[in-house]
């Protein structure tokens, strides 16, 4: 059973960058929103774990580069996090759309975790679907990011891939994002039964038949995209 507090209430967040004005930037627009609390401002991975444990937040965001190394020191942090305290949703924020960065993240699965491009951060509004969506065990994932995991794949050997229609790509990408089939439905200017069927479509030509709900359906996309 989780920890979190229920929904509607203000959710506990941990912000970790090692750029103090990014950092201080981030938290006042979080507070400034008055849904989040910012429990902790921290600069390194090793303040990020150390204060996890402390103080126990209901998701964190942190940069992809930080001290010592500015080389994948959050996403490292972040499979701790969700290793040692898997109610703990993470929102990875990283300066390009590098998919090897978005699989290195994403490789062991995509429960609670999101992968924002940093340019993102001042739409609030983008910022808190990502927080809710972690805490909520779902997963977030900017669209830019999206496609970089699917020209990953595209690169490599003929894939099921290959069977989709343009449409049914826009679809993924939009589905990969966490979407509905009501978003899907209004971003595509399609009607909701053309959208099912897509879906349905999608899902049987990547060998991954069924799945209902958000959640499962972005996995089933980005571990059929990491494969």
């Amino acid at each position: 059973m989780s920890d979190h507090p229920p929904e509607g209430s203000g959710l506990r967040v941990i912000v970790a960058d090692d750029h103090y004005l990014v950092r201080e930037g981030v938290r006042k627009l979080l507070e400034a929103s008055e849904e989040v609390e910012v429990v902790a401002a921290v600069g390194s991975a090793g303040e990020l774990l150390s204060a996890v444990a402390e103080t126990r937040p209901d998701a964190v965001i942190t940069d992809i580069r930080m001290p010592p190394g500015h080389h994948m020191e959050g996403i490292e942090a972040a499979h701790r996090i969700r290793a040692d305290h898997p109610d703990v949703g993470i929102v990875v924020l990283s300066q390009h759309a590098d998919e090897s960065y978005a699989y290195e993240l994403l490789k062991h699965g995509t429960d609670g975790l999101a992968y924002l491009l940093k340019d993102r951060v001042g739409d609030v509004d983008e910022l808190l679907r990502a927080l809710r969506e972690v805490t909520a065990g779902r997963s977030a994932i900017d669209a830019r990011v999206v496609d970089a995991l699917v020209q990953r794949r595209e690169r490599r050997a003929e894939s099921g891939l290959d069977l989709l229609t343009p449409r049914e790509r826009d679809v993924l990408r939009e589905m990969a994002q966490g979407k509905s089939n009501a978003g899907i439905s209004s971003a595509l200017s399609l009607s909701e039964s053309a959208v099912e069927k897509h879906v349905s479509s999608i899902f049987i030509k990547l060998g991954r038949p069924g799945g209902e709900g958000i959640h499962r359906r972005v996995a089933a996309v980005l571990a059929f995209l990491q494969d």
